[in-house]
């Protein structure tokens, strides 16, 4: 079958339910996982003769996105701050708004010495990108999912990038594995509430237990975060999160509760309240 046909036929099977833009990038990232393709090498080649095995992957693909399953877990890996992270079902799929909290770090302690803590890490993506943009700084991460720590380990390995992976329940915890200058994190915030509003590509296949919170609590993470950060960093010590777009307010005086002098709220590139960046003075 001509490279062409092959194109043709995949987004004859997928534009009724994603749109022709969405179901060619999907054609797109997988030219580049099974053949190596970029989208140029496509357009020069669409005569070609693709193997039967290969097309047979394009069907498998096929079927898996016809049920929602997302491309990043189809190809196996994900695109964040400059690098590919290998992406599993026991990890969330990185997300550029998570890269824009990576940036405001980054740019806030570029070329210094910083101690840094990454909670609940995931697929490493946060910690890696922190350890290669920024040489000076020691970078830990913790999860309470060990699928998810193998899958970071292998990510910064990958990209040569120096974390020291720890296993904990931060909601458990009685302190962090050490005491740190910035603590970052990207914690469960979507309310059950806001399940109705999700597509079925996040709730039938990312981990639940690394989206969501219960209606009634739905500041937990930051709550017990905020409060180890209070007992185990010292003054000026700066606290970044990313947050829930409707919660910005109710966290903002939730920290001003606990001490923190002047929060400060940073949309993310839709205009949504996203990023909150707190110090103790």
């Amino acid at each position: 079958m001509p490279l062409l046909q092959l194109k043709n036929n995949f987004l004859e099977r997928l534009i009724s339910m994603y749109g022709k833009d969405e179901a060619q990038q999907f054609f797109y990232m997988l030219c580049e996982t099974y053949l190596g393709y970029t989208k140029v090498d496509v357009a020069l080649n669409y005569h070609q003769e693709i193997d039967q095995p290969i097309i047979e992957k394009f069907n498998e693909s096929i079927e898996r996105l016809l049920v929602w399953e997302p491309i990043q877990y189809i190809i196996g890996s994900a695109h964040f701050y400059g690098n590919e992270f290998r992406v599993t079902n026991d990890t969330l799929i990185p997300r550029p708004e998570t890269e824009e909290l990576v940036d405001w770090v980054v740019t806030d302690f570029k070329d210094k010495e910083v101690k840094i803590l990454d909670i609940g890490t995931g697929t490493g993506c946060i910690a890696t990108s922190l350890a290669l943009n920024l040489p000076k700084a020691s970078v830990s991460a913790v999860d309470i999912s060990m699928g998810a720590l193998v899958t970071a380990n292998e990510n910064a390995k990958e990209l040569r990038a120096k974390v020291n992976f720890e296993q904990q329940d931060i909601l458990g915890a009685t302190s962090f594995i050490d005491s740190f200058d910035v603590v970052v994190s990207n914690p469960p915030y979507v309310r059950n509430l806001e399940k109705e509003f999700m597509q079925p590509n996040v709730l039938e296949y990312e981990p639940q237990t690394a989206l969501f919170v219960s209606d009634t609590s739905p500041l937990l993470f930051y709550k017990k975060i905020a409060n180890l950060f209070l007992e185990q960093t010292q003054k000026e010590a700066v606290l970044y999160f990313e947050i829930n777009e409707y919660l910005g307010k109710e966290l903002t005086v939730l920290l001003l509760e606990l001490g923190f002098k002047k929060p400060i709220i940073k949309q993310d590139f839709r205009g949504k309240d996203r990023m909150l960046k707190a110090v103790l003075y």
